[in-house]
């Protein structure tokens, strides 16, 4: 067996490091988060070649005592936790001591600090691992820290950094997130001599969410607020429809710290179900306050994944917080035009009509030049004699006399106009007596397109709505709330069979099924007999539907209300009217009621759209009355 040694301290040292500093980005977040801990209030980033070469971090916190500046850079040396009970609540964001430690063993570190009530700073230098210069000097409160040559004595691990420009995009987000983790902190980020970054610090989630993620990501998001049993949720979440083909823009801190939370991200986009669409995930910035005793964040090395006391309330605080946001905040989609590049209804001035005029002839005159006077050069002419000599007397087009018409012999013609006929406005009744739905705003059939999307007008907007989704959520909506659906039985029992899987979920969950409206029997060897289904559906409705049902049991092993969700949604689907089928003018104008003047029928349960509203400016701003 091979003799076992101890590792000399400067190799264990640098393994050490590699739990730590894995790359640039791992040196921003270490540096940073000790500045927050600090409690500075502004903090600027600055970096070149990506951080390898090159990187400073400045701050304003408290800064650190002349004496502790050595030790500071020792491993396992803290001033955040002091005895094993420490751990138990722990309040900052570095504890473990070991940041300083793991970074000067691999790079060149250069540091000045300061105390508020010290007259002089410190200026320290080690490099490797061992110091280099310790001296008094003068210097601002608070701490710029200078790292040179990242992994300069392992090239080892040098050679598995990446490009210079994509370690400079790893430090870009670890400054993202941790700049959206304290929006009470003002963040300045300069990349090779540019600003890339520069936040408020007004705690302002709104502002700093603009700032890190743009304007057309934060013009999607409504805000949460809740509180559960001492959970407090807080921050941004986007609407439905803005909900994005991957989970890049989903952010959760918790007591200010970012961590990866499977259960927070779960419930968060649980909250979304029947409203975002299918492969569609939520964007969110969530910020979660708990108890320090309640979770422990001394899980992982880079203390990015953290483990609750009680996963399930931090569920259902995080489920109720964003549902009631979605509820109380979001609206129907609006419609937006792009801006023309040129008004095409522009007023011309009288030159520059008469030069037009000029400059571009009309389809008639240039089929017949010689009868409006249009010659070779383009110019307008008056022809030379008069149409029309006198009241009994014309000229034909080539000077022969036409014999007279007199005025009184000319047949009169009578106008036709199409007439449309237009709903008188209703007029509102202010006897406070009527039920509040005699205040709502009249609702106007404009009519329908392609036998799928009513067109209506209510108020200032025009709102094309969608009639299978709108039927379908609102099935969706009345199984859901009735929790039972009305049955009718088969007058002959619909017999189906099934694959061994599918036949196994269905006979184990007929409780469901009934609630959902089948009334399903095992009818042995991998059949089952249907009695009863919903009454919107057929007999042949059930039979092509009870695969589907059983696809849903088999791929949700979740909670009853869940399955009965999915179920619901199933039958909703079915029963709803469909595409390209024809609806009377009556029968556009309640679906159109019924989704207008409600506020939760906005999405179908597959979490598409069910409306779109066009205001009148956007209509008329296209149109060019005004700009």
């Amino acid at each position: 067996m091979p003799k076992i040694y101890l590792l000399p301290k400067e190799v264990a040292e640098l393994i050490a490091a590699g739990e730590v500093v894995e790359r640039p980005a791992s040196v921003v977040k270490e540096l940073v988060e000790n500045s927050i801990d600090a409690g500075a209030n502004n903090i600027t980033i600055e970096i070149n070649r990506g951080g390898i070469a090159y990187l400073r971090i400045t701050d304003n916190g408290c800064g650190i005592e002349h004496g502790d500046v050595p030790t500071a850079f020792l491993r396992h040396a803290t001033s955040k936790i002091k005895v094993d009970a420490d751990l138990n609540e722990i309040a900052t964001l570095g504890f473990r001591g070991e940041a300083l430690a793991a970074i000067s063993s691999v790079s060149k570190v250069e540091i000045f600090t300061k105390t508020k009530d010290s007259e002089l700073g410190t200026h320290y230098i080690i490099e490797g691992g061992e110091e280099k210069l310790y001296e008094e000097a003068g210097c601002p409160d608070g701490t710029t820290i200078i790292i040179r040559d990242i992994f300069y004595n392992t090239p080892a691990r040098m050679k598995f950094l990446k490009k210079d420009v994509s370690e400079a995009n790893a430090a870009a987000a670890v400054v993202d997130r941790i700049a959206l983790s304290h929006p009470e902190i003002a963040f300045k980020f300069i990349r090779d001599g540019k600003q890339a970054l520069n936040t408020a610090g007004d705690n302002k989630i709104g502002g700093t969410v603009y700032s890190v993620l743009g304007r057309e990501f934060a013009g999607t998001l409504i805000p949460v607020s809740g509180e559960r049993e001492r959970i407090a949720v807080s921050g941004l979440t986007c609407k439905p429809v803005s909900c994005k083909p991957t989970r890049n823009y989903q952010f959760v801190f918790l007591n200010g710290r970012l961590v990866r939370s499977g259960t927070v991200t779960a419930a968060a986009e649980q909250a979304y179900k029947n409203s975002a669409m299918i492969g569609k995930f939520p964007g969110f910035v969530l910020y979660l306050t708990v108890p320090f005793d309640t979770v422990d964040v001394n899980v992982h090395p880079a203390k990015t994944e953290v483990r609750f006391s009680d996963e399930r309330r931090i569920f259902d605080a995080v489920y109720s917080a964003v549902k009631n946001a979605l509820t109380a905040g979001d609206t129907r989609p609006e419609v937006k035009f792009k801006e023309p590049s040129f008004n095409p209804f522009e007023r011309l001035k009288t030159e520059e009509y008469r030069q037009q005029t000029i400059k571009e002839p009309t389809v008639a005159e240039r089929a017949y030049p010689q009868k409006v006077g249009l010659h070779n050069n383009n110019t307008l002419r008056a022809p030379s004699r008069p149409a029309f000599v006198d009241n009994y007397s014309t000229v034909g087009p080539h000077g022969e006399k036409v014999m007279p018409v007199k005025s009184e012999n000319i047949p009169t013609v009578q106008k036709t106009e199409a007439v449309i006929p237009i709903t008188p406005k209703k007029e509102i009744s202010v006897d406070i007596t009527k039920d509040i739905e005699d205040e709502r705003p009249e609702i106007i059939l404009i009519g329908e397109a392609f036998l799928t999307y009513i067109i209506v007008q209510m108020g200032d907007s025009v709102y094309m709505i969608d009639k299978h989704a709108a039927h379908e959520r609102i099935l969706f909506n009345e199984l859901k709330s009735k929790q039972g659906v009305a049955v009718q039985a088969l007058l002959t029992p619909v017999t189906a069979v099934l694959p061994r899987e599918e036949y196994s979920a269905v006979i184990q969950n007929t409780d469901e099924l009934l609630k959902a409206g089948f009334e399903i029997e095992d009818f042995g060897n991998s059949t089952v007999r249907i009695l009863s289904v919903p009454s919107t559906l057929t007999a042949s409705d059930a039979e092509a539907l009870i695969g589907e049902l059983a696809e849903s049991l088999i791929k949700n092993h979740t909670a009853e209300v869940e399955k009965l969700d999915d179920l619901y949604h199933t039958v909703a689907c079915k029963a709803a009217i469909k595409a390209g089928s024809k609806t009377s003018p009556t029968e556009q104008k309640k679906l159109a009621e019924r989704v207008l003047y409600s506020d939760d029928i906005m999405y179908c349960p597959h979490g598409r759209p069910v409306a779109f509203e066009i205001k009148r400016r956007e209509l008329e701003k296209q149109f060019g009355r005004i700009q």
